[in-house]
Order: C-alpha cells, then structure tokens, then sequence
C-alpha cells in the first residue's frame, strides 16, 4: 500500500460521494423496477467495475486507450446498450412486471455488469486516479492498482447501495398512484437513453 494511504481513501471516499452516471444508472434502475432490481444492478455494476480494476492493473485499459478504434467500439457498444435499456424500460412502463422478482433481479444484474463492463469513462478513471497513489518503489505495482481498484469499487458500491435505498422509498410512496408511477418509470428510460447519449458523445483521453 502507498506511504499517503489515508490521503487515497479521502480522494476516493469523495470520488464515491459525488454522483456519476454509475449512481444515476441504478436510481433510475431502482425507480423504474423496484429495490430488487436496484441492489442486482449494483451488485452488477461492482463486477463490471472490477473489470476494469483487472484489466488496469494488467494493461488492457491502457492498450483500449490507446487504441482510437479500441475505444470507440468499446464506448459505441456501451452507448447502445444504455439506449436500448432505456427504451426497453420506457416501453415497459405501460404494463405491470409478468416476470417474477429472482428472474427479474437476475436480468438486473447482468445488465449491470455488461452497462458498466463497456463503459470505457470508467476505465480512464481508473488510470487516471489510481497511478498517482501507487508506491512506485515497491514491487508488484499491478497488484498495488488492484488492490486500491477494489477499495474505491467498494466504496463505489456503498454509495450506489445509499442510493438505490434512497430511490426504492422515494418510488414506494408513488405505488399508490400508478399514473405517477407510470411516468416515473418512463423518465426512468428516458434518463438511461441520455445516459447512452452522453456515452456517445465521449472522446478519448488525449495521451500524455
């Protein structure tokens, strides 16, 4: 671990706290489907991240971000995946969920790992925020990325856990009122598809 461990976990406690598009993902998953739904999207977002967290600490991210044709098939899958996510939830707002809940929460779960697996934003942060804590005069400096990758991961979680508790009492009160319900679920699409147009619109950090 680095000499500034301590100043490492204030950065990431902060990173964690301020909401990105991994926190808006699954309020607006927790909103649209329900509590269960927002926990497996979590859980999937966790291991999408992890994803990153591994393929950073062996040098795959920074081959993807070198790579202009890497990263733009990679952000365009990202990209049109949350789009078809968001008209999938939009769509589905009209009738009441026939799947029941463990099926539901598997397909959220899923779902998660692949939204956040191909979300190439979350792979340039990691490159860009870990390097500056590793102990460059220590060994193993791929298992010192993962290890700092796992803690900001988990404090990633924790937040994203806050808020999808936060987001399932907000859509319990509308449970009695389907219409609202109703539109609740569909600005819950509509809000994943301008996430996927926001993906769309990324470039590629520029080599330093």
């Amino acid at each position: 671990m680095p000499a500034d461990f301590s100043l490492f976990l204030i950065a990431a406690l902060v990173v964690a706290a301020v909401p990105g598009p991994g926190i808006f993902y699954v309020a607006a998953r927790t909103l649209s489907e329900g509590r269960s739904a927002g926990i497996a999207s979590t859980l999937g977002t966790t291991l999408g991240g992890l994803v990153h967290v591994v393929a950073g600490g062996l040098g795959v991210s920074a081959i993807i971000m070198a790579s202009a044709e890497a990263f733009a098939v990679l952000k365009f899958a990202g990209a049109l995946y949350l789009i078809w996510l968001g008209i999938r939830a939009f769509r589905e707002a009209r009738t009441l969920p026939s799947v029941p809940k463990s099926a539901g929460s598997t397909r959220a779960f899923r779902e998660g790992v692949v939204v956040e697996a191909t979300n190439p934003k979350t792979a340039a942060f990691f490159l860009a925020f870990i390097p500056q804590f590793l102990d460059v005069a220590a060994a193993h400096p791929a298992l010192q990325f993962m290890a700092l990758g796992l803690i900001s991961v988990a404090l990633n979680t924790f937040a994203d856990l806050i808020v999808v508790f936060l987001a399932a009492a907000t859509r319990a009160n509308f449970t009695k009122r389907p219409h609202l319900l109703q539109r609740t679920k569909q600005g819950s699409g509509l809000f994943m598809i301008g996430l996927g147009a926001s993906l769309l619109l990324a470039r590629r950090p520029a080599a330093s």
